[in-house]
């Protein structure tokens, strides 16, 4: 009964979402709100011992409430943003900031200067529409490719892209950054994401060589592992219905494994269900029934991915992955086919071009659209690196790995 533990399921974030309007006097009242709903919740969370790693606030499109006439103006209006979550958040909990989608080319120009300046508190993203024949937004893309390149060039090597994603078919609700936006057409309200490689890892590892046949162990351990996440999402919901709160309304939950660095790799997961790595023949239908498994929570509405992440830079095991030449960026778009997230803080050549980057965006979003899924891309190009070299990244989400290429 192992899987019950409670240390094996983190909670990664609560994660709010609200309307900000130009009246600059109700930005104050709002935050507040939020970052005093999160703690609270937070202690509920504590108190039944789940560990909360983050609170996030999500907002409408920064258009709408920026003042976005220069971009000193909207640096300006951040940096009130910022003094307000810094006045109101838990020094204890891990607060960022998410100001919404970039709509025009204007927008999408600002966002490198942002970024740079305010980080993770200044997450950002492009939501990419297609025409009625199915055609991508090829200009928008091809802005979001050099604002990829720009965020490498004027961040530390390059590691502002962790707060821009370009988004494919991606409803509202994602509490995941930087994919997550909010609509003001829609009530401010709270999704919960989970952090649960640690527990997927408990439970196959517990199940080792218990079945005999290949359909057994896909069948047993589907059975084990979804057990053991509705015992986890069950708890979660017992405080969520006990708490009143008219602020805002719960929408679902996030049920993808999330991983990070300070927990188990997917890696592992996939060597527990009989692969010699991720990435080696076979990895396509492990990651479809992970997907499966993610996708069978009950009892609560799923929101957000829901399903596979294969973070590279998050992930210590598929960033050892890239030095032992493991899988490249194909073989994640074509698991992509059959889970998501999509291309998720891959770091490539520093000198790849603009319309390379474009391109792989459109394949992600070709995919993301013909198969109804949400995908997303978010690149890392690294200044002055190429194939196979060694990142040497310093924040401390990212994890250090080879340089992979855009054919």
């Amino acid at each position: 009964m192992s899987y019950k533990n409670k240390k094996l399921c983190k909670i990664r974030t609560i994660t709010t979402f609200l309307s900000l309007t130009k009246d600059k006097t109700k930005w104050e009242e709002k935050i507040k709100n939020a970052c005093c709903f999160c703690d609270e919740l937070s202690t509920k969370f504590n108190n039944i011992d789940y560990e909360v790693q983050s609170v996030r606030v999500v907002t409408n499109a920064f258009e709408e409430y920026l003042n976005i006439s220069s971009i000193a103006t909207a640096k300006k209006d951040l940096a009130y943003i910022s003094s307000l979550l810094n006045k109101y958040s838990n020094e204890n909990l891990r607060i960022r900031f998410a100001i919404g989608e970039a709509k025009t080319k204007e927008q999408i120009e600002m966002l490198p200067k942002l970024i740079a300046s305010y980080g993770d508190l200044c997450n950002a993203c492009v939501n990419i529409k297609k025409d009625e024949f199915d055609i991508l937004d090829d200009e928008t893309i091809l802005q979001c490719a050099k604002a990829v390149k720009d965020i490498s060039k004027i961040t530390p090597r390059g590691e502002g892209n962790f707060n821009f994603t370009v988004n494919f078919n991606c409803k509202p609700f994602i509490p995941y950054f930087p994919a997550s936006y909010h609509q003001s057409s829609l009530e401010d309200s709270y999704v919960i994401g989970l952090e649960t490689p640690d527990l997927l890892v408990d439970v196959l590892k517990s199940n080792k060589n218990k079945y005999k046949t290949h359909k057994d162990k896909f069948k047993g351990n589907y059975e084990a592992l979804s057990k053991a996440l509705q015992y986890h999402v069950d708890n979660i919901l017992t405080i969520i219905n006990s708490f009143e709160n008219s602020d805002f309304k719960f929408v679902g939950i996030d049920s993808s494994a999330a991983p990070s660095k300070n927990c188990s790799s997917m890696a592992t997961v996939y060597e527990l269900l009989g692969l010699e790595y991720f990435g080696a023949a076979g990895s396509i239908e492990v990651s479809s029934f992970l997907t499966k498994v993610f996708k069978s929570i009950k009892n609560v509405p799923l929101v957000g991915f829901s399903g596979l992440m294969l973070a590279v830079i998050e992930d210590l095991g598929l960033a050892a992955g890239t030095k032992n030449e493991n899988y490249d960026i194909r073989t994640l778009l074509m698991n992509s086919a059959v889970c998501g997230i999509g291309l998720d803080t891959v770091p490539i050549e520093g000198d790849t071009s603009i319309e390379k980057i474009a391109s792989i965006m459109k394949d992600t979003g070709t995919m993301a659209f013909r198969l109804n899924k949400p995908l997303t891309v978010r690149l890392f190009p690294y200044p002055n690196l190429k194939q196979k070299d060694i990142t040497s990244y310093e924040s401390e989400d990212l994890c250090n790995c080879a340089v992979l290429k855009i054919l």
